[in-house]
């Protein structure tokens, strides 16, 4: 089987998630980027494309071997590759979809079409004045940003006209989206479709930084208290296969969605929801994209509790005590997992990292299994972007409970610090 991977910049993802995962399935994989050097160590073939563009994504792939799936977890290009699988016939998402979930414009302008809810939000194209009379507080935000960049919460004229004038000076020529700031608890819904059906894999509660950026440090496994509200929404945007991660809040008013992210979850999420799960959670989602359809609903953790016998994740993160073919070799920890989280170590000042803990997997007897996956070295220049860019590393955790996984992650964290001067 040929599969075609559809990259930009490398991510720990693919590279460690997705790539294994073929591999395991007896894919041939081919990687179309338009960073070729960027890709060359992963043991894979690699060919350069303009990756942004649809038809040379179609030309590039008819002269060469025949697909039988095309694939991205890119937030950037899910529509250009929704659009060369089409071409060639072979299971995707409906690029309208793709490109409806990106626009945030869109998305707003389709829920209300579809009665799902309604959120006070306008377009801002370039060169658009800023509207003084919004009902504020608002979020200022790029149409098809990802990552909290350039998300700024605007509590007057003076601070919305501001934040306005500090990203288009960032990002000249992009829209803009200002929209009613969603108050309340902030959560996640993962889904897997295959174009038939979506199950419900889990979700997480987000805990974010300090206002006025919205930097996710947190996230804790608990289950979905909107998860019918979320399904009808993703309907509506015509999401229904593949992976999706899915960040909604539960206003006074009822939940509403922040935003839809036609991807599995990221920053390391992706591999503590599969551990949750006790799954191969990348093997499922390409699963799908190869025509496999949804896995048995007892091997893929329906109602986020799901688990198999060997609780492996065989499409495992190429850490210590783990292989990049997927077998976690720390021990089979049988049975449930039933707290999970993952604390996004967030650089507090600008500096150079002087200190820096290395890479950290459980052992086989440990009762509470904490990972750790350094994102920046010594020696590194840290400039503050309030931006996931800001994270210094990843402690992901599970355990039996809230309370032993809050314990490890707080020993861990006190004993190995991140110091930066």
């Amino acid at each position: 089987m040929r599969l075609y991977l559809t990259a930009l910049k490398p991510t720990d993802s693919v590279t460690d998630g997705f790539l294994p995962a073929a591999r395991a399935l007896g894919c041939d994989v081919t990687i179309l980027t338009d960073r070729p050097e960027h890709h060359l160590d992963t043991g894979t073939e690699v060919l350069h494309c303009d990756v942004r563009d649809a038809r040379a994504m179609i030309d590039a792939i008819a002269h060469h071997h025949a697909p039988d799936a095309i694939f991205s977890n890119s937030d950037h290009i899910q529509a250009e590759t929704a659009l060369a699988a089409a071409y060639f016939g072979l299971p995707g998402k409906d690029w309208r979809a793709c490109v409806t979930t990106k626009n945030k414009a869109l998305t707003r302008r389709r829920l209300a079409a579809a009665g799902v809810e309604t959120v006070r939000s306008l377009r801002l194209a370039p060169g658009d004045p800023v509207p003084p009379d919004q009902p504020f507080p608002v979020v200022v935000k790029p149409r098809e940003g990802v990552a909290s960049e350039d998300v700024v919460l605007a509590r007057d004229a003076g601070e919305l006209a501001t934040a306005v004038r500090t990203i288009r000076d960032r990002r000249p020529g992009e829209t803009l989206v200002v929209e009613e700031y969603l108050d309340g608890p902030l959560h996640t819904l993962e889904t897997l479709g295959d174009g038939r059906s979506v199950r419900v894999l889990g979700g997480f509660r987000t805990t974010l930084g300090p206002l006025p950026y919205f930097v996710e440090e947190r996230l804790d496994w608990e289950p979905p208290p909107a998860r019918e509200h979320v399904l009808k929404a993703l309907d509506a945007l015509g999401v229904g296969f593949g992976a999706c991660h899915t960040e909604y809040v539960m206003t006074p008013a009822g939940p509403r969605i922040i935003e839809v992210n036609y991807r599995v979850i990221g920053d390391h999420c992706d591999f503590l929801l599969g551990d949750l799960l006790g799954v191969p959670l990348f093997e499922h989602i390409l699963g799908v994209h190869l025509g496999s359809g949804l896995p048995d609903p007892a091997a893929a953790g329906e109602n986020g509790i799901g688990q198999n016998e060997a609780g492996q994740n065989r499409a495992g993160q190429n850490e210590a005590g783990q292989n990049r073919a997927g077998q976690n070799r720390a021990g089979s920890h049988r049975g449930p997992r039933r707290h999970g989280t993952a604390l996004s170590l967030v650089a507090d000042r600008p500096g150079t990292v002087v200190t820096a803990p290395g890479m950290v997997a459980p052992a086989a007897d440990d009762e509470v299994r904490l990972w750790h996956r350094p994102l920046r070295a010594v020696g590194d220049r840290i400039d503050l972007s309030n931006t996931n860019r800001d994270y210094l590393g990843i402690v992901r955790a599970i355990g039996a409970d809230r309370a032993s996984v809050d314990t490890a992650v707080a020993a861990f964290t006190a004993g190995h610090p991140w110091v930066i001067a």
